[in-house]
């Protein structure tokens, strides 16, 4: 199992339907299989999700967030890890906001 306690993830790439940016900061921590993140940055105020890591280090999580625009946000993601050659993790990130419009997304989060 992946380890992510006390990484720290910014997105690369995001659906256009998405909030997160370059600009939003992932501050993870895991006790056991359990992952919560505190993020903030480019168009969020606040934002923190928990999750549950898998032996193969992918992540079912929930998030909640409040944008610019003072909208709270919630949705699921799945997340699945790729090991880089630097050994830094990047997460290949499926969504759905579970608010909103309910669309669907897909994100990609590295390590840094």
């Amino acid at each position: 199992m992946i380890n992510y306690n006390n990484r720290i993830f910014i997105p690369s790439s995001n659906s256009e339907n998405g909030e997160t940016s370059e600009e939003t900061k992932f501050h993870y921590s895991q006790v056991g299989n359990v992952l919560t993140a505190s993020y903030s940055g480019g168009q969020i105020q606040t934002g923190h999700l928990i999750g549950i890591v898998s032996a193969d280090g992918s992540i079912d999580m929930r998030y909640h967030q409040v944008n610019e625009s003072g909208q709270l946000m919630t949705g699921i993601c799945n997340s699945v890890p790729e090991i880089l050659p630097s050994g830094k993790i990047r997460l290949h990130e499926t969504w759905e906001w579970t608010s909103g419009d309910r669309s669907k997304g897909f994100s990609v989060i590295d390590e840094v």
